[in-house]
């Protein structure tokens, strides 16, 4: 990356300037020094000691990212709905586990991801997942292509600027036209899988709005304002409307035989070029079925 110095930051040394105009965490200022990457102005290395003026120009080398020797590369068919140097965003089909784990060694997005940025890019960078979606949910991911991208998405986050809409289907009618779930989550006991509302938990806050009530089953439209694990699941199985397809939390499989969940709206200031990137999905085929099937037993 390179800049040039104006006159605001003139005096400035190079670690105070890489931090507060630019977000560089702690961390990533370390490894550029320590991990093979370099710091240059006007051609020559130089330490974050250096104070800036006027015309220099900066330079920054990352250095190469290890990539964890629990990812393999996999050749497949990845649906990349938006793609720059500093991010990609994928539409994930359900069924597809984000990062491999126990049990998912294989075939996982991450998986997919190293195979591509190879074969496109010729790139060693490894996977840095921003908005994590559960295997069996579809939609819309945000992926960093190196860790400064990710550091500056992740602050990002926190502050709000990470938006994400989905589409589910709950079991029964909601009362309610809107509202908001404002429970906080932790691990259920005995379990490594499970979360449930707990006073012990972490804060977490679910906004949702009713598209259409049709019989038995209700679609709702859903923002976050945190990311908790199983958010969407447990909240509105604590409010009595598990979502269908969740058997795991209540769901009956008469219509689904996966979470009927899809994050189909994704919006986010864009790490390095500060640009405000939205994007949108559709439901994917098993949805659109399962809402059809509601709508015909709603009308009858």
């Amino acid at each position: 990356m390179k800049w040039v110095i104006d006159k605001q930051h003139t005096g400035m040394i190079i670690r105070e300037y890489l931090q507060n105009v630019h977000g560089f965490s702690r961390r990533i200022i370390i490894a550029v020094k320590h991990d093979g990457g370099s710091i240059q102005v006007n051609g020559i290395k130089q330490n974050v000691r250096y104070e800036l003026v006027e015309g220099d120009v900066l330079e920054i080398e990352f250095p190469k990212e290890k990539v964890s020797g629990a990812l393999k590369r996999e050749k497949m068919n990845l649906n990349i709905v938006y793609e720059d140097d500093a991010v990609i965003v994928l539409d994930k089909p359900a069924g597809m586990a984000t990062m491999p784990s126990q049990n998912h060694l294989s075939g996982t997005m991450a998986n997919g991801l190293l195979a591509h940025y190879e074969h496109h890019h010729n790139e060693s960078n490894t996977v840095h997942v921003v908005t994590r979606l559960d295997a069996d949910t579809s939609g819309l991911v945000l992926i960093a292509k190196d860790r400064y991208s990710h550091s500056l998405l992740a602050v990002s986050q926190k502050s709000g600027k990470v938006k994400r809409t989905y589409t589910a289907i709950v079991e029964g009618m909601l009362n309610t036209e809107s509202g908001t779930i404002n429970e906080p989550i932790a691990r259920k006991p005995g379990s490594i899988i499970e979360r449930e509302v707990n006073e012990t938990g972490k804060q977490a806050v679910t906004h949702y709005s009713k598209q259409k009530g049709i019989g038995d089953h209700t679609v709702v439209a859903i923002e976050l304002e945190t990311g908790r694990t199983h958010q969407i699941r447990v909240h509105f199985s604590y409010l009595g409307h598990p979502l269908v397809g969740d058997d795991l939390y209540g769901g009956s499989l008469t219509l689904m035989t996966r979470q009927a969940l899809h994050c189909c709206e994704l919006s986010f200031e864009h790490p390095i070029t500060k640009q405000r990137i939205q994007l949108q999905t559709d439901l994917p085929k098993d949805m659109q079925d399962a809402v059809s099937r509601v709508k015909f037993r709603g009308n009858h």
